[in-house]
């Protein structure tokens, strides 16, 4: 309850408990939250939400020329001869009450099982069917509904014409003299001189202090104790050896500033439609019961409300788990959307997810001057706590699972009952066809993908996920961008992808960055920090140290990627960057006069495209041949690869985009591909981040760290010690992996694209598990010496002394000049020290010898998710699913 505004009519309860306070009690959720009351409220707050079906008009309706090539012209689309005979392209037992015509997938009836206690249900039997969107879910009653709202589309498509899909008219010649248009989207910030030498000259100093150090020790040998003085050189080598590799890829550290309003001008100019690029969202998630589907809704709605043109915006979310309570609360979600997106637009609020909203204790009135902002705000926080309640119903429900599993409310079984045996689904809650918001504006799309999982085949848990969500995105809407957060990262900055658009789309230096990568914030720490959650080390030191040389590594989440990039693509050269700048140019005016006039070209006929000149037939289906072995079996998905600036092929129905996006979640679509290998997110390591950033790296590509002033995302840290060294454990434990595999950055990607600096810090990345065993040996000699009275050093002499005070000086400078030029406060520094030597003697210790058994002996290791925890007014998880390379070792 906000003290000093007014009250909402029928708001008594928020005299006493608040209901955040309770938002997670499951088992006291009032059974009348279905009573009349409540589903008319309900049935009001959805009526809404418009329902169609347009797989079901294109089963009836598409020629069978359409079937043959995959495409079609919609220009020629009515002199074609209209077919019925479109045959199911996914596989599985077809439906007697569904025709073999329908483009409709027919999910898996799993065999009967004898229950008594629990019947088959539907998780949420009271609501309407037609609130679901569509997809490749069906139900049995929605075809007329779905072929009368596509033949009203197709009519007002044809009499639209086509859109204008020739040069974006900021590449035009005729650009108006506008020299703030013209300028730099972003630039380079180098740190003070007076900060940055004063350190490269101690780390100088460190290091011929370290030679004399080495000097002295190996020529004072303790003959007494030999076997102690021996093993404490070889630790302090190996730590030597360490801290250079963690320190000269902090060499050039370097800080960006963009401009955002330079960006607005170049690309979004008053009364034309916007040029922004378009964007795909990644959204992953496992099992709802350990990811509380708030979380997930609170990042949805986030996503969903960002400051960027709806119509280039679409949200993936990944349920690996197959879970009925993750699709039921998406859909819950998507209805409460259409009303939290236009409040966060029309009052512009932050941050924009309602459960981090409502629970900051900030003056939310600040720089408000709209009337009814108040009155609208304690409105719109009543509906966000009927839809916690709703929510939490779900997932009181979804804690009694029926015998023989989850039902649709049409009696059909829920294809994910069997989590590791099930087809592949699609389902489109939101988007540009599908229903407005309460203001009558489009929403962003917003997709349900669950792959499919079949016994015997390897999933590649996370990074298989996040390739199936690759080809999905790429047939339904292949934006050019790609940003990837887990569940529980909330968009805490709602320009935080126009702040990523300031360096992709910069024209002098966008075309050769990878991936934009913002640092990670957490909520829910303690005031203190007691286990490192902030990791501000890393996040503000190092990662500004490798900005300056190729760019920060990839860290698992809150990064946009270049779609060619994560294709496995080369990155351009700049003679090949000002060849086709001068063709551009010349042929310029030609292509503008008649853009409206290029024919549209079928998916394999760009293929062949490429093959023009050759002699021979066969020679010509080589370059495709090549594609499908890099890319699979897919004509659609394969051509939308070839399209540099995204944006889904001319003449292909929906129906059949639908079909082919099943089709590439397949778990066998991957198979003889080079999926994992050299496109995508690389296998190999639990902690595939390092892996993807490290292979695009390697192919010439550079990356760009982006730290805005206000933070891009917030996620949920570990509250207690257990959970982060788990999560440190696994961390450490990838590390090990990509260290005893092929793509060890110490003899991989040599003669590629890869700087030596940026090598170290690889290298670095992998290595730092394994200072575990000296750290434990160093740690352990005190002791010894104690109990045998003989110690590790001789009788010190004067020199001795200098030396050893030296270092310690040195030491201490290097430490004191980072926090300097980095920002980093004492407190955060020196807890980091303390987790490095926490985290060295227990989780990179028992990381080692799980590699080692994984690589060597086949003894593979299950990572379950940890269960995130949820306090008052604020939902804390206890582990990331983003892999942090490494902490920073002295």
């Amino acid at each position: 309850m906000i003290e000093g505004s007014a009250r909402v009519e029928g708001d008594e309860e928020e005299d006493g408990d608040d209901d955040l306070d309770n938002e997670f009690n499951f088992n006291s959720i009032d059974e009348d939250m279905h009573g009349p009351s409540a589903s008319k409220t309900h049935r009001q707050n959805n009526s809404g939400f418009e329902s169609y079906n347009l797989a079901n008009y294109w089963a009836n309706n598409v020629s069978s020329d359409v079937l043959e090539h995959g495409f079609t012209s919609m220009r020629n689309y009515s002199t074609e001869k209209i077919s019925t005979k479109v045959p199911l392209l996914t596989y599985g037992p077809e439906d007697n009450e569904i025709s073999s015509s329908s483009h409709c997938l027919v999910p898996y009836a799993f065999p009967e099982q004898s229950s008594t206690s629990i019947n088959p249900r539907p998780i949420n039997p009271h609501k309407d069917i037609s609130l679901y969107g569509y997809g490749s879910i069906a139900w049995k009653d929605r075809v007329d509904d779905w072929r009368k709202n596509n033949l009203a589309k197709m009519m007002k498509s044809q009499s639209d014409g086509g859109e204008n899909n020739g040069l974006s008219e900021h590449e035009d010649a005729d650009l108006p003299m506008n020299d703030e248009s013209r300028q730099p989207l972003s630039r380079k910030r180098s740190i003070a001189s007076s900060k940055i030498n004063p350190y490269r000259i101690i780390i100088v100093l460190r290091l011929v202090i370290l030679g004399l150090f080495f000097h002295y020790r190996i020529l004072h040998p303790v003959h007494d104790a030999y076997g102690l003085w021996l093993t404490s050189v070889i630790c302090e080598i190996w730590f030597a050896l360490s801290w250079i590799l963690d320190q000269f890829p902090k060499w050039y550290p370097i800080e960006r500033e963009t401009y955002l309003d330079r960006l607005s001008l170049r690309y979004e100019r008053e009364g034309k439609p916007s040029e922004l690029a378009a964007i795909d969202i990644f959204v992953s998630t496992v099992d709802p019961m350990k990811e509380p589907p708030l979380i997930t809704a609170n990042t949805v709605l986030s996503i969903l409300a960002v400051d960027y043109p709806v119509e280039k915006v679409s949200c993936y979310v990944s349920d690996d788990g197959a879970a009925m309570l993750t699709f039921e609360a998406l859909s819950e979600t998507a209805m409460f959307a259409k009303k939290w997106v236009p409040f966060c637009k029309k009052f512009n609020i932050e941050p924009r997810a309602p459960e981090w909203y409502f629970a900051k204790k900030i003056d939310y009135l600040k720089d408000k001057v709209h009337p009814h902002f108040v009155r609208e705000r304690r409105a719109m926080k009543r509906d966000y706590e009927e839809f916690k309640v709703r929510i939490n119903g779900l997932v009181g429900m979804a804690q009694k699972v029926p015998e023989e599993g989850w039902t649709m409310q049409d009696g059909t079984p829920w294809p994910g009952n069997n989590v590791r045996d099930h087809p592949g689904m699609i389902q489109v809650f939101l988007g540009h066809d599908g229903g407005l918001d309460v203001d009558g504006n489009e929403l962003p799309r917003l997709v349900y993908v669950s792959r499919e999982k079949r016994p015997g085949f390897n999933h590649h848990k996370k990074a298989g996920a996040m390739n199936a969500l690759v080809r999905v995105s790429a047939v339904l809407s292949n934006a050019p961008y790609i940003l990837n957060v887990d569940c529980d990262h909330y968009v805490n900055n709602c320009k935080a992808l126009r702040e990523a658009m300031c360096f992709m789309m910069d024209p002098q230096s966008g075309k050769k960055i990878c991936y934009v990568q913002f640092p990670q914030r957490f909520d829910g720490i303690d005031r203190h920090d007691r286990y490192s959650n902030r990791n501000v080390v890393f996040f503000d030191i190092n990662m500004k140290g490798l900005d300056g040389l190729q760019g920060p590594i990839y860290v698992g989440t809150g990064c946009v990627f270049r779609r060619q990039a994560l294709y496995g693509y080369d990155a351009p050269k700049a003679k090949q960057e000002r060849k086709q700048k001068k063709i551009n140019n010349t042929n310029k005016k030609k292509k503008i006069n008649h853009r409206e006039a290029s024919p549209q070209i079928h998916a394999l006929e760009i293929i062949r495209e490429e093959t023009d000149g050759i002699g021979s037939e066969n020679a010509s289906l080589v370059p495709r041949q090549k594609l499908e072995k890099r890319f699979g079996q897919s004509p659609v998905f394969i051509a939308s690869t070839l399209q540099d600036a995204g944006g889904v092929l001319n003449g292909v129905n929906t129906p059949s985009l639908l079909n082919e996006a099943i089709h590439v979640i397949s778990c066998g679509y991957e198979d003889k591909t080079e999926w994992g290998k050299e496109a995508g997110w690389i296998y190999g390591s639990v902690t595939e981040d390092i892996l993807t950033g490290f292979k695009m790296h390697c192919h010439g590509w550079r990356s760009v760290y982006c730290i805005p002033k206000r933070p891009a995302f917030n996620g949920s840290a570990p509250i207690n010690l257990s959970d982060r060294l788990h999560q440190v454990l696994r961390w450490a434990l990838g590390s090990v992996e990509i260290f005893l595999s092929k793509h060890c950055p110490m003899w991989y990607g040599y003669g590629g694209g890869l700087k030596w600096l940026e090598r170290l810090s690889y290298i670095n990345s992998v290595i730092y598990p394994w200072t575990s065993i000296p750290l434990l040996v160093y740690c352990t000699l005190p002791a010894v010496c104690l109990l045998t009275g003989k110690f590790i050093v001789p009788q010190i002499s004067i020199y001795a002394s200098i030396v050893f005070l030296a270092l310690f000086v040195s030491i201490a400078a290097t430490g004191i000049l980072e926090m300097q030029w980095g920002g980093v406060g004492i407190d955060d520094w020196w807890r980091n020290e303390q987790f490095w030597v926490i985290g060295g003697v227990s989780s990179h210790l028992f990381a080692i010898f799980q590699g080692l058994l994984k690589v060597l002996a086949g003894v593979e290791t299950n990572f379950m998710v940890t269960s995130k925890e949820v306090t008052t007014g604020s939902l804390l998880s206890s582990t990331s699913s983003s892999g942090l390379p490494y902490s920073s070792p002295r």
